[in-house]
């Protein structure tokens, strides 16, 4: 064989192996293409997946507050310790709506999670964002009596008229329970087997709460938080000169 033949042999080799090369390239591409598109395709099923699924959570959370307000009188009542009425003059009910679930209830968070599809911080930001409303509305619904006017429902009744004239309303403590560090649990247990805060409050013939005082242990005597009471500097309890 000639030197030109063997020139011409090499220069097909090559050519071969160039064509391989490339149908091998092209193979690659296809494939990795195919790959690319398997991939695109399940991250957009996933989202069309998590999207199904907010809007599930969405309708659950809307349709919770439709049967409470939209529906039985009672049924919100017994859920949310207020009537349909007075939920409904409020601008952010489903915060409320979990505020009041929880302590009308004593419900746990992983309680309302589950209910309104919330994660656990949202409820606890949401939970503390109500709560501090509520404590900032204490002047305006917390009002003590001024002893200018004897409440109708001694001054109407003649068991009490004239004889409890000066009575403006009535006082007691209540226990509630709390969670307390193991070192700070003996003082807060009283009468009760658990830890308790013992709570003073003061209401109106109509039960209307004036006063409230909390944060005593619940070993500390009644006694002891009335005259804490009539003497603090600050939340003092108003007791009108009749």
């Amino acid at each position: 064989m000639d030197d030109d033949e063997i020139e011409v042999n090499e220069g097909k080799d090559d050519y071969d192996h160039h064509e391989k090369l490339k149908k091998w390239a092209a193979t690659c591409v296809v494939t990795y293409a195919a790959y690319a598109a398997f991939l695109c395709s399940l991250i957009r099923g996933s989202n069309y997946e998590n999207d199904s699924s907010l809007e599930e959570s969405d309708y659950e959370r809307h349709s919770i507050i439709t049967r409470l307000t939209k529906k039985k009188e009672e049924d919100c009542r017994e859920q949310l310790r207020m009537g349909k009425n007075a939920f409904a003059n409020l601008v952010v009910e489903e915060q409320v709506a979990k505020f009041l679930y929880i302590i009308g209830h004593n419900l746990k968070y992983r309680i309302i999670k589950f209910k309104f599809r919330r994660s656990s911080e949202t409820i606890s930001r949401h939970f503390r964002q109500v709560l501090r409303a509520i404590i900032s509305l204490e002047d305006l619904f917390l009002k003590q009596p001024n002893g200018d006017e004897c409440p109708t429902q001694i001054k109407d009744n003649q068991k009490f008229w004239p004889y409890f004239k000066d009575c403006v309303g009535a006082i007691d403590g209540t226990h509630v329970r709390v969670k307390v560090s193991n070192a700070d649990a003996p003082r807060y247990r009283g009468r009760k087997c658990y830890p308790t805060q013992n709570v003073l409050a003061a209401c109106t013939f109509d039960l209307m709460f004036t006063y409230v005082l909390l944060g005593w242990e619940g070993s500390a005597s009644d006694s002891r938080i009335l005259s804490d009471a009539l003497t603090r500097e600050i939340d003092r309890l108003s007791v009108p000169q009749g």
